[in-house]
């Protein structure tokens, strides 16, 4: 198994012994990516701090986010942020991003994930299926992706197939934060019932394979194995 992709399936065991349906359970950093493209970057609440409200304490100190203040809104259609995620088994899944967002001009991201997802890029085509409305708030909290639509705002769920696939958050409007990804089987809507979690060390150390967090400059996306090398 690649170091790059990550393997965690939670799985429940019955009284009288045994398994029972096995649920998966996954959660990433934000700040530890596949792949990444300015000027989206990874940041600390004290850097963010200067731009408007000081963020609350991140995961492990940092997030990623395309920086800018709060009430100004607007992007220059370019940045994001790319994770490759193993899925152990073929399904149904959703995905929830711990998230901070300060106002209505700070409260969006693009979201694919490949397979199954056919748009390279909704940053150029602006297809709304793809458009996540952030649930917004001054301290970070838990938000399911959406398809925020011209007609409404639901909830997205993914027919994902066994194997490595690929999730990337575009930057759509500058200071909207990411500080941690969770995707499971639950397609529950209700928080308390799904319980998002934040990764565990060994998630962490799987993510990252050895490798800590960078941030690019200029316009070029670096990989971790560019990295490495």
């Amino acid at each position: 198994m690649s170091r790059r992709t990550l393997w965690l399936v939670g799985v429940s065991l019955l009284i009288g012994g045994g398994l029972s349906a096995v649920a998966v359970d996954l959660a990433l950093e934000a700040e530890f990516p596949s792949e990444i493209a300015a000027p989206m970057i990874v940041d600390t609440p004290s850097n963010a701090s200067a731009l408007g409200p000081v963020p609350s304490d991140a995961s492990r100190g940092k997030f990623v986010w395309l920086p800018g203040a709060p009430a100004t809104g607007g992007t220059d259609g370019t940045g994001y942020v790319r994770y490759r995620v193993n899925i152990p088994r073929a399904g149904k899944y959703a995905v929830w991003g711990r998230v901070l967002a300060w106002d209505g001009n700070s409260d969006s991201f693009w979201v694919t994930i490949n397979p199954p997802d056919t748009d390279p890029n909704p940053q150029q085509s602006g297809d709304t299926h793809f458009r996540w409305g952030v649930a917004q708030g001054s301290e970070w909290h838990w938000d399911r992706v959406n398809q925020w639509l011209d007609g409404g705002t639901f909830e997205r769920e993914w027919d994902l197939p066994q194997g490595e696939v690929v999730i990337t958050f575009f930057a759509r409007e500058d200071g909207t934060m990411l500080d941690a990804i969770y995707i499971t089987d639950n397609l529950g809507t209700d928080e308390a019932d799904v319980n998002p979690r934040l990764p565990t060390d060994q998630e962490v150390a799987n993510q990252m394979g050895g490798a800590a967090a960078v941030e690019p400059t200029g316009k070029l996306a670096l990989r971790w194995a560019e990295l490495k090398r």
